[in-house]
């Protein structure tokens, strides 16, 4: 049984649009306004990927619940899909209980991982909350900034570092230009300096 169908037996639920692409999903998410969007994180080899497609449409739609359920099961793909703001994140081939559960979950509010992401995320937040953690470097950036900026400084060219962070080369042409404002850099080259002497870019 397809997503769709599944989705459409369950009590009390209804699929209002499906979309094939990034800009598809954001303008059904507009159209419809539905309380949850279940998002592929792998949406062809287009951008905008699944991740920046989350971020925009809970930027537009802060009251929309994005579920992503995916094949991708790697730390960069969980990690950027809780970053972009994910309230769950499923792999494909879930029983139907478990969507269903996380459907309803993550419509009221709450936050579902599944077995196969729950102990890496978990690890994950637990690193961002250590009590007593030294100051982030740079505060004058974002976090994903900093992530982006230590990526530069470790030799990381534009391409790969949109596959990296699951990120559209766009989108990180866009985080560039804000770093060197933000930082009154020049050029990537004194971006870089300014990156290794606040701690970035190490081994």
């Amino acid at each position: 049984m397809g997503m769709s169908a599944l989705l459409g037996s369950l009590p009390g639920l209804r699929v209002v649009a499906e979309a094939e692409s990034a800009e598809g999903a954001l303008a059904a998410a507009g159209e419809h306004r539905p309380d949850v969007v279940l998002m592929d994180l792998h949406l062809g080899d287009r951008a905008p990927s699944g991740v920046d497609a989350t971020r925009e449409i809970l930027r537009a739609h802060p009251g929309t619940a994005v579920l992503v359920v995916t094949m991708l099961d790697d730390d960069d793909s969980v990690f950027a899909a809780m970053r972009a703001g994910a309230r769950g994140y499923l792999l494909k081939g879930a029983a139907p209980a478990e969507i269903d559960r996380a459907v309803r979950t993550v419509a009221g509010g709450g936050v579902v991982l599944g077995p196969a992401v729950a102990s890496r995320a978990m690890a994950y937040l637990t690193g961002l909350r250590t009590p007593g953690a030294a100051p982030a470097p740079l505060p004058e950036l974002t976090v994903r900034e900093r992530e982006l900026l230590d990526l530069v400084a470790r030799g990381l060219d534009n391409l790969a570092i949109s596959r990296r962070l699951t990120l559209s080369p766009k989108t990180v042409r866009n985080h560039l230009s804000n770093i060197l404002a933000k930082l009154q850099a020049a050029s990537r080259a004194e971006a870089i300096v300014r990156a290794r002497q606040a701690g970035l870019g190490g081994s």
